[in-house]
């Protein structure tokens, strides 16, 4: 978990019941939302704490390590090496497989300006493909972003899907062809339902990553056995 106290409702990678099983979560002490969003450097800076939380989860029993900030999938590599589990950093590692099976994919993310092509690269983009990788951000000035980066003690839910919503419209005006969204943010889960509504997206986040959901279903069938 990023060092953060904005509010996470149902559907939030950081609420404890968003997986429908068992949670621990570790804070990465300093992991501010907008030095990871916004700074590379700073990111890989702090690098050896995230191994160490990963490393911790594993040996504590987790069956399977997330992260609750999609931009962390610039160490996805590092932190896969350093653990034991499956190590899912981003929804971003989705769009491999998706795009083997759709012309172009969505992304809604906090911030377009700062989701590069090395991002997704790193998720396994081929170079190839980067053009079919559509990115929308949400609006910079608006109180999803503030809130979320500025680490701000209050969330406005409402307000906070209407903006989200408009975010996936502009979107579909500009790629009217899509048919799925990958949700980068971690914090835009619990506004899915609206978007599609809104859309007619499938929306995709990182609760529905195949090789973590794989992760937690053997587990269950470990317990249950």
């Amino acid at each position: 978990m990023l060092d953060t106290r904005f509010p996470r409702p149902l559907g939030d990678i950081g609420h404890p019941d968003s997986f429908g099983c068992a949670t621990r979560q570790v804070r990465v002490a300093g992991a501010w939302p907008h030095e990871v969003v916004r700074s590379p450097s700073a990111l890989r800076a702090m690098a050896p704490a995230f191994v160490d939380a990963v490393k911790g989860l594993a040996d504590q029993g987790a069956c399977a390590v997330t992260t609750s900030c999609g931009f962390l999938v610039l160490i996805q590599d590092l932190l896969q090496t350093a653990a034991t589990v499956p190590v899912r950093t981003s929804s971003l590692l989705q769009l491999p497989a998706l795009l083997r099976s759709e012309p172009q994919v969505g992304v809604l993310t906090i911030s377009a300006e700062a989701l590069t092509p090395a991002h997704l690269a790193a998720a396994g983009v081929p170079a190839a493909r980067l053009a079919d990788v559509r990115v929308q951000g949400v609006a910079p000035d608006s109180h999803f972003v503030a809130a979320i980066l500025g680490n701000a003690s209050a969330l406005d839910l409402v307000r906070a899907e209407a903006e989200v919503v408009a975010a996936a419209r502009a979107l579909q005006t500009r790629a009217p062809q899509l048919r799925t969204v990958v949700l980068e943010c971690t914090n835009l889960p619990p506004y899915a339902e609206a978007v599609s509504r809104a859309t007619g997206w499938r929306c995709l986040s990182l609760l529905d990553d195949a090789l973590l959901r794989e992760a937690l279903s053997s587990s269950s069938v470990e317990a249950a056995t």
